[in-house]
């Protein structure tokens, strides 16, 4: 397994201060990785904040619980790697899950479109009530002379 270098998560209710919050704790990621080079940390950031507001915006509820937000990323020495989970969510439903762009008078839908083409690769996986997203982007750290 690659060393992990650095690592940032949150956990906490699916809402508005979930984003925010998960904002600041890439802001301190990079901070322990200055060595990633910035395109992978602007691309990767969108890819995790967007995946976190589909979150937030579409995920339902499986029961009686509210809907949960947990982020992992982890900085390993080639890839940058998240994993976005939807704690106590329904599983989303096929038509949710495509990736391709909607027509240009949609107002949503474009979110894993975006996210597709931001990372690497992207996997779900759902279980005991949780869809998780894992996002990764290989990344070559900034060479300097």
């Amino acid at each position: 397994m690659t060393e992990v270098l650095a690592r940032r998560g949150y956990h906490g209710p699916a809402t508005e201060e979930a984003i925010e919050a998960l904002h600041e704790e890439m802001e301190a990621l990079w901070g322990d990785a200055s060595f990633v080079p910035d395109v992978d940390r602007m691309t990767f950031a969108t890819a995790v904040i967007e995946a976190a507001g589909n979150i937030v915006q579409h995920a339902v509820p499986a029961a009686d619980k509210p809907v949960e937000i947990d982020v992992d990323i982890s900085v390993r020495p080639d890839r940058l790697v998240a994993r976005v989970s939807a704690q106590n969510a329904r599983e989303p439903f096929a038509n949710d899950m495509r990736a391709e762009l909607p027509d240009e008078e949609a107002e949503s839908g474009r979110g894993l479109a975006l996210i597709e083409a931001l990372v690497t690769t992207v996997t779900f996986e759902r279980q005991d009530g949780t869809n998780t997203w894992i996002l990764t982007r290989e990344s070559t750290p900034a060479q300097t002379d």
